[in-house]
C-alpha cells in the first residue's frame, strides 16, 4: 500500500486550498453554489457510471463490503436513537447529530480509495457508494420524520428528491451498464472518463469552502457525540467487521476509510431544508473534516499494521 501521509495529504491539501478561497471570496461569492450543482449533478455521477460500467465488480467481495459497511450504520442508527432521551437535545439538534454521524464526505472517500490503491481501489469505492448511499440517504430522511421536524409538503419533497438523488441514479445505471455487458461503448467511454476526472479535485476543493469555522466554537454534547461515533466507534466496529470477515487488502482498506470519513458537507442543505438545526449541522461537518485529517491516517495506519 502506498504511503499513507503521501496519499492523503493532497486531498487535504485541496480541502485547505477551498477554505482559504472561501474566505477570500474567491473568484465569487456565486462561483462556489453552481461549481457545486456541476460536481453533484454531473461530474461525480460521470465518474461513477465510468467506473462501475467497466469494472471488474465480481473481484470486489460485495456481500462481505457490506456487511462491514452497512453493519456499523446500521447499528449505531438504532444506539443513537435508543440515546436520543440521554443526550437531551430538542427534535432539530438531534437531526443533526444523526445525520453527522452516518453521512459521509464522497468525494473524500472515492478520491481517498484511488489515491490509496489505485484502479482497485476506486472499484471497491464505487460498489461502496452504490452500497451506502441509498441507505444513509433513507435513514436521514426516517430521522427527519421520526422527530417530527417535516411537514407534508416537506415529507413529499424529501421522497422525491430521494428518489432523483444523481448517485443513485448513476449508480443503477453503471450497475445496469455492466450486467448487460453493454460497458460505455465508442466515445461514449472517453468521454464520460474525461468527465469524471474532474470530479475529484473540484469536490475536494468544494468540501473546503463549504467549511465553516466560525462554527467550532459551538461544541455541546450532541456535537462530540457525533464526533465520537462517526471518526472513533464507527471504524472501530468495520475494522473489527473487515478483520473478521477476512477481507482482501484493498477492501479492508476502503471498508474503513468509509467508515472513518467525515460527513458529508450536504448534510448541510438538508438540515436547513429538512427542519434540522443548520447551525449546529455546519458545526458537525467543520469540525469532523477537521479532525479528519488526524484521525483518518490513524486508522488506516492501524489497519495495514
Amino acid at each position: 500500500m502506498a504511503d499513507i501521509a503521501g496519499a492523503l495529504g493532497p486531498l487535504f491539501l485541496l480541502i485547505l486550498l477551498g477554505t482559504l478561497l472561501g474566505r477570500l471570496r474567491q473568484p465569487g461569492a456565486d462561483f462556489w453554489p453552481q461549481l457545486e450543482r456541476l460536481i453533484y449533478f454531473l461530474l461525480f455521477p460521470a465518474m461513477l457510471v465510468a467506473t462501475l460500467a467497466t469494472a471488474d465488480v465480481s473481484q470486489v467481495p460485495v456481500s462481505r463490503v457490506a456487511i462491514a459497511l452497512l453493519g456499523p450504520m446500521g447499528a449505531f442508527a438504532i444506539v443513537l436513537w435508543r440515546l436520543r432521551g440521554w443526550l437531551g437535545m430538542q427534535a432539530a439538534a438531534f437531526t443533526s447529530t444523526f445525520q453527522g454521524a452516518l453521512r459521509f464526505n464522497t468525494y473524500v472517500g472515492v478520491a481517498g480509495a484511488a489515491a490509496l490503491h489505485g484502479i482497485p481501489g476506486a472499484t471497491v469505492a464505487a460498489v461502496a457508494v452504490a452500497l451506502m448511499v441509498p441507505v444513509v440517504n433513507v435513514l436521514c430522511v426516517s430521522s427527519f420524520i421520526a422527530a417530527g421536524t417535516l411537514g407534508r409538503g416537506s415529507l413529499a419533497k424529501s421522497l422525491t428528491a430521494l428518489g432523483r438523488n444523481p448517485l443513485i441514479l448513476a449508480c443503477l445505471v453503471g450497475i445496469g451498464l455492466n450486467i448487460g455487458g453493454i460497458g460505455l461503448p465508442g466515445w461514449s467511454e472517453a468521454t464520460v472518463e474525461l468527465l469524471g476526472r474532474a470530479a475529484l479535485p473540484l469536490g475536494l476543493v468544494a468540501v473546503g469552502v463549504a467549511l465553516r469555522p466560525a462554527a467550532l466554537v459551538r461544541l455541546d454534547r450532541g456535537i462530540w457525540a457525533s464526533h465520537l461515533v462517526k471518526l472513533a466507534l464507527m471504524p472501530a466496529l468495520a475494522l473489527i467487521l473487515a478483520l473478521l470477515l477476512r477481507l482482501d487488502p484493498v477492501s479492508r482498506d476502503v471498508a474503513l476509510l468509509f467508515a472513518a470519513l467525515p460527513t458529508a458537507t450536504s448534510a448541510y442543505i438538508l438540515a436547513r431544508q429538512l427542519g434540522g438545526d443548520a447551525e449546529m449541522m455546519a458545526a458537525v461537518i467543520t469540525g469532523q473534516t477537521l479532525l479528519a485529517m488526524a484521525t483518518l491516517p490513524l486508522w488506516l495506519r492501524l489497519a495495514g499494521a
